[in-house]
Parts: structure tokens; C-alpha cells; sequence
């Protein structure tokens, strides 16, 4: 006779099948899972060896329940399309997992009641803190997180709250490296495509842009900075504004990577060649700027770097003191990643070892 369905499930493994297994009790499972240091160290191991035996995975919300703590740290983006966000959140959740902590991600797609979703949904879970990595949170769900002491992580911003720390990235750094790589080479016409203007780190780029080329003794034309939106299509619509000018930059830099592949494209339907007609240089370094065709010269932004630093951020203020800390910020460096689509302008050839001989001989 065949074994019926309910014979030939696996048996459902808790905490009593481990402190069986282990030979102790209940009470003793739970705190050696619970990694409470009273527990001798020889029944632990026995209850840890049970554990592996059994292949027991403990109930975390039960054990967030016991211990008042859900080791849950939320992260909140702005959007999933752009490159750079999963890579974001892929390094936020190394760093997380490293340190014991399991993440809660939410997107806005920068609609403000997407923001307030996510907020509720990272109080619902009862996360130990939160990185917001986006733009366009309001005061009022600034203040659910505050009031209840939730720690908080910005990039850029910093509001004027307890438990809050700044991650403030160093635009200057990379841009000015950026613009001193293409001077170097001749360009001095250089146009540059932003991000939405009203967004904090977009603005900061393109400011970091006409500063770095007033060093260099430049004043950028208005017709030469043209806003875009951060993604690829609107780095295509940018460039044409930019190809139906009278006359074309020798170099367009761009606010981020997305936008830098857009402006690829447009260049290739018109038949011009990078970096032989025109340089492009982008903003981020995401993973599939070094794939495109020719592989892109941009601004590094460590994700790594970011991510690291938010989740320290968030649990040294979660395991601090007791008494409210001073918001603090921290700062995330930038540096110029060269590759193949910057080059001389077409009117600045390259001094090689023969013409400077020839120079020499005259």
C-alpha cells in the first residue's frame, strides 16, 4: 500500500525537535539562539551541533519578538531601473549580512506616497534603522522615525534630527579630476547634461562642474548645460539638444552613467565616432560602464564605500548611548576612472615622440 500524503511530508522541525535533539530544555534552545553569553559554553555547542544536525532554521520574527530587537536594517531608493541602485543595495546587504542584520528594501519611484509606504512599512517591521538613499522625504515621516528614535542614514542632506548622520559625497574630487583629464588634452568647450535640477545630488554635480571649469579659466555657456532626468533616454533627448546647436562641444560630461549611454547613443545614430569627433564622460562608475562600446571614462562613486558607511552609521547609533547624539556626517570620495572614451579634441592632436623630435629638429 502506497504511504499517504501526510506520511510522506517531512516532519516540521522547532525548537522542541532541537532541544531534544541537544538534550535540554526549551529555555536553553532559545537563549543559545539568542546568543545570550549566560549560556555555558558546552551546552551551546551541543545545542549549535543539534541545530546543524536537524538543519534548523530558528523563526526570526519569534526571535525578534523574545529579544525586543528584529536585526532588520530598512533601505529605501529611489528607483530599480538605474544600474546604480541594485548595486547599491546588493553591497547595503553584504555589509548588513556581515554584521548579523537582515534588510528591508523600499522604492519610491520618487512618488511621495510611495515614500510614505515605505516608511510605514520599515516602522511595521520594526527596523533598527534606516538608510534613505533617495530624495523628497517629507517632515512629517521624518518625524515617525525620529520621535520613535529610529536612526537614519542620508546622502548629502542632513536634517536637523537626533540620530541622524549625513553621508556626504565629495562631488568636487572627481569632477575636478574630470575636467583637468579633458583640459589637459585641449577641450575647453565642454557642455555638461545634469540630472532633475531639483534633486540635491544633481544641482551639487553640475555646480562641482562650473566650479572645476572656472579653475581652469572657463565660463561655461548657458546653451552648454542642459538638464536631463538620470536615465539613458533622457541622456539621448539631452545630446540632440546639444548636436542641434551651432557648433559642437568637443566634450560632453554627464551627471551619471545612464545618462553618459544615452548620449552614446545618440552620437553613434549620427555617425560620430568617440572619442575621435567628441569625449564623453560619465558619473558613477555602475558595473556596465565598462562594457559599453568603447568602454566609458567616468567618475567613480564607491557603492561599496556607501554602503559600508551606512550601515555603521545606522548601528553605532543603534547600540550607542542612551542619550541623543549630535547628527554627524561622514564623507564618500570620488576619483576619475579613465578608459576609452575621452581623447583629444579634433583640433588638439596628440604630441607623440615623432612630431616633438620633429619640432626639436626645426
Amino acid at each position: 500500500m502506497a504511504r499517504s500524503d501526510t506520511n510522506s511530508r517531512p516532519r516540521k522541525m522547532d525548537i522542541r525537535t532541537v532541544a531534544a535533539k541537544a538534550g535540554v530544555s526549551i529555555a536553553t534552545v532559545s537563549r543559545t539562539i539568542n546568543r545570550v553569553s549566560s549560556v555555558n559554553p558546552k551546552i551551546a555547542r551541543r545545542v549549535w551541533k543539534a541545530v546543524e544536525d536537524l538543519d534548523y532554521f530558528p523563526n526570526t520574527q519569534a526571535r525578534a519578538l523574545v529579544s525586543g530587537r528584529s536585526r532588520l536594517l530598512g533601505l529605501i531608493v529611489s528607483e530599480i531601473t538605474n544600474p546604480f541602485f541594485p548595486e547599491l543595495i546588493k553591497s547595503f546587504e553584504d555589509a548588513a549580512v556581515e554584521r548579523g542584520y537582515e534588510i528591508l528594501i523600499g522604492s519610491t519611484n520618487y512618488d511621495p506616497k510611495r515614500m510614505a509606504l515605505c516608511v510605514r512599512r520599515m516602522l511595521e517591521r520594526n527596523v533598527e534603522g534606516v538608510a534613505i538613499m533617495t530624495f523628497g522625504i517629507e517632515e512629517p515621516l521624518l518625524d515617525q522615525l525620529s520621535t520613535r528614535n529610529v536612526p537614519m542614514v542620508f546622502v548629502d542632506l542632513r536634517p536637523e534630527k537626533p540620530f541622524v548622520t549625513a553621508l556626504v559625497v565629495d562631488y568636487q574630487r572627481g569632477i575636478r579630476e574630470a575636467v583637468q583629464h579633458l583640459a589637459v588634452m585641449g577641450h575647453r568647450d565642454i557642455a555638461f547634461i545634469s540630472g532633475p535640477l531639483h534633486v540635491h545630488s544633481a544641482h551639487a554635480r553640475q555646480e562641482a562642474f562650473c566650479n572645476s571649469m572656472k579653475e581652469i579659466g572657463v565660463r561655461v555657456p548657458a546653451m552648454r548645460l542642459v538638464e536631463g532626468n538620470h536615465t539613458a533616454e533622457g541622456g539621448f533627448d539631452a545630446m540632440q539638444k546639444l548636436l542641434a546647436q551651432r557648433k559642437l562641444a568637443s566634450a560632453v560630461m554627464c551627471s551619471n552613467d545612464m545618462t553618459a549611454i544615452g548620449v552614446l547613443r545618440a552620437l553613434n545614430e549620427q555617425g560620430l565616432r568617440v572619442p575621435q569627433d567628441i569625449s564623453v564622460v560619465g558619473f558613477d562608475d555602475i558595473h556596465m560602464a565598462q562594457y559599453t562600446s568603447p568602454a566609458l571614462t567616468t567618475i567613480r562613486m564607491s557603492c561599496s564605500e556607501l554602503a559600508h558607511n551606512a550601515v555603521d552609521a545606522l548601528l553605532t547609533h543603534a547600540h550607542g548611548t542612551t542619550e541623543t547624539p549630535l547628527p554627524v556626517t561622514r564623507d564618500i570620495s570620488t576619483n576619475l576612472v579613465v578608459r576609452r572614451t575621452t581623447g583629444y579634441p579634433r583640433t588638439t592632436p596628440p604630441v607623440t615622440a615623432k612630431s616633438a623630435a620633429g619640432s626639436r629638429k626645426k
